[in-house]
C-alpha cells in the first residue's frame, strides 16, 4: 500500500473531519472526505474512514469501490462460489415460476469484470459486473420459497395523529404463532366479521386487547396484521405522542387522538407501552400523569354508547402488572394476550425475511432454527446483521466475494445472548406471587413448560 505523504492535511480536509465527527453517520461525507484523503495520498487514513462508512451502510456500492481504490486491490475480484451452467433463482427455485425460469433461455453474460473498461482503467472494481457474474454462478439460496413475511420485528410506527391507511399484512404474513392467531381469531376478529351472529348472540364489539410479553416478539407488527383483517386504518400512539410539559395538554393529545381514530372509523388505535401512558395511579406522584390517565378511561368509555363505533383499541406492555387496573376492567381493555418468543416455523420465517437481500448461499435453516430456540424476532435479525457484518469484512480483507454460510450464522447465533432472559426472570416473580384472579395463567402455565418454574 502507497505510504501517506508526511505533509501536513489541508484546511479543506480538516474542516472536513470536524464535520464528520459532528455527524458521524452521514455516510456521503465521510466518502466525500475518504476521496480527498485519497486523493492528497493518505491511503491509511481514506481506509479508516471508508471502513467507518461501511458500518453505517454495508451494502453501499460507492463506498465498497472505494475500499478497493483505497487499498490498492486489483482490479478483478474472483467471487468464490461453485460453477454451476444454469442460472437458478436464488428465492424462489423451488416454485413452479422457477421451472419456467430455468427452461428459459440464460441472460446474457456480462463482459468479464477485468476488461479494460473505464472502472479498471481509474483502478476501481465494476461492482454491478461482479454482481451480475455471481447471480448466475451461485447455488439456490433454500430449498423452497420463504414467506412473504415474518413475525417480528417491528415494520414502524406512524407519527401522532397521523392515520396509516388499510395496510396489506395479514394474520397469514405473520410465520408460526398459531396459538396467538387462533385465540385473535375466537376473541376477536370472529365477532367483528359475522355482524348477523353477533347480533343474534348479544356481542358486543366494546373493550379491546392488550398484547404483553418480553420485548422484540411483534407485538406491533400483530397489531398491525390486526388492522389488515379488518380492513382498518392504523393509528399508532406512544408516550411521546401524548405527554406534554404544559398543563392539560397531554388530556387534550389524548382526546385528539380519539377524536381522530372516531372521525377516521373504521380505525385500530394502538398504543405502544401502555404501562408509561396508562401506569398505576397509585404509584404516580405527579397530577399530570394521574389525569392522563383518567382521560385515558374516559375516552375509552366513549360519552355515549355509540362513541366509539368503529374503533377498536389495541394496547402493548412488557410489563402488564404495572398497568392500572382500571384499565383492564371489563368493557375497556379486558382480554389480554400473551406474545412469546417464536416458535420453530415462526423463527424460520424471520430467518427468511432478514436473509431474503442478502447474498447467502448453502444455509442450513432447519439446524439454524434449533439452536436459535429462545431467540426474540430482535435477537434473529440481529444474528443475520452480524453474520452479513463477518462475511462483508472477510470479503474487504481478502479481495475476494464470500457468501454468507451457516457457519456464520451459527457463530452468531452462539454470541448472542437472549434478550428475554430479564423479562422472563422478573415474570416468574409476578406468576408466583401476583397471580390475582389467574390474570397470568397462560405465563404460568408457558413458564412451567419451559422449566422456569
Amino acid at each position: 500500500m502507497p505510504e501517506e505523504s508526511p505533509a501536513p492535511e489541508s484546511p479543506l480536509i480538516q474542516s472536513l473531519r470536524t464535520a464528520v465527527a459532528a455527524a458521524p453517520g452521514d455516510v456521503p461525507l465521510r466518502l466525500h472526505l475518504a476521496e480527498l484523503l485519497l486523493s492528497a495520498g493518505l491511503h491509511d487514513a481514506a481506509v479508516s474512514e471508508v471502513a467507518a462508512a461501511l458500518q453505517h451502510a454495508p451494502g453501499d456500492g460507492a463506498a465498497r469501490e472505494l475500499m478497493v481504490r483505497a487499498m490498492g486491490m486489483p482490479a478483478a475480484l474472483t467471487p468464490v462460489a461453485p460453477n454451476t451452467s444454469t442460472v437458478s433463482d436464488p428465492v424462489s427455485s423451488a416454485g413452479p415460476a422457477a421451472s419456467a425460469e430455468s427452461a428459459a433461455p440464460a441472460e446474457p453474460v456480462a463482459e468479464p469484470v477485468g476488461a479494460p473498461d473505464e472502472s479498471s482503467r481509474r483502478g476501481g472494481f465494476d461492482w454491478r459486473a461482479a454482481e451480475q457474474e455471481v447471480d448466475g454462478i451461485v447455488e439456490p439460496r433454500f430449498v423452497e420459497p420463504p414467506l412473504s413475511a415474518c413475525g417480528s420485528g417491528d415494520p414502524g410506527d406512524a407519527d401522532a395523529w397521523e392515520v396509516s391507511a388499510p395496510g396489506v399484512v395479514r394474520l397469514a404474513d405473520v410465520g408460526g404463532m398459531q396459538e396467538v392467531k387462533d385465540r385473535l381469531e375466537a376473541a376477536f376478529l370472529a365477532p367483528m366479521r359475522n355482524p348477523e351472529l353477533r347480533k343474534l348472540y348479544g356481542k358486543s364489539l366494546r373493550g379491546g386487547l392488550l398484547l404483553y410479553g418480553p420485548p422484540g416478539c411483534g407485538k406491533t407488527f400483530i397489531a398491525r396484521a390486526v388492522a389488515g383483517e379488518l380492513g382498518a386504518s392504523f393509528l399508532s400512539v406512544s408516550v411521546n405522542d401524548v405527554l406534554d410539559m404544559w398543563i392539560g395538554n397531554s388530556e387534550r393529545n389524548m382526546h385528539e387522538v380519539f377524536e381522530t381514530a372516531r372521525r377516521q372509523a373504521p380505525c385500530v388505535v394502538f398504543l405502544d407501552e401502555l404501562d408509561a401512558l396508562g401506569a398505576k395511579r397509585s404509584r404516580t406522584q405527579h397530577n399530570g400523569m394521574r389525569n392522563t390517565v383518567n382521560q385515558l378511561l374516559t375516552e375509552l368509555d366513549g360519552i355515549h354508547s355509540a362513541a366509539n363505533e368503529g374503533v377498536f383499541v389495541l394496547a402493548a406492555t412488557n410489563v402488564p402488572w404495572d398497568v392500572d387496573i382500571a384499565l383492564r376492567r371489563p368493557g375497556r381493555l379486558d382480554r389480554t394476550l400473551l406474545v412469546l418468543p417464536p416458535d420453530a416455523t415462526a423463527r424460520e420465517a424471520i430467518l427468511r425475511y432478514h436473509l431474503r437481500e442478502r447474498p447467502v448461499e448453502g444455509v442450513d435453516l432447519g439446524r439454524l432454527v434449533k439452536v436459535t430456540d429462545g431467540l426474540s424476532g430482535a435477537d434473529l435479525a440481529h444474528v443475520c446483521e452480524s453474520a452479513a457484518e463477518s462475511a462483508l469484512l472477510d470479503s474487504v480483507r481478502t479481495g475476494q466475494i464470500r457468501m454468507i454460510g451457516t457457519k456464520d450464522l451459527l457463530d452468531a447465533a452462539k454470541s448472542v445472548v437472549p434478550s428475554t432472559e430479564p423479562w422472563f426472570a422478573a415474570a416468574r416473580n409476578v406468576a408466583m406471587f401476583a397471580n390475582e384472579g389467574g390474570m397470568y395463567d397462560d405465563l404460568v402455565t408457558y413458564l412451567k413448560k419451559r422449566r422456569k418454574l
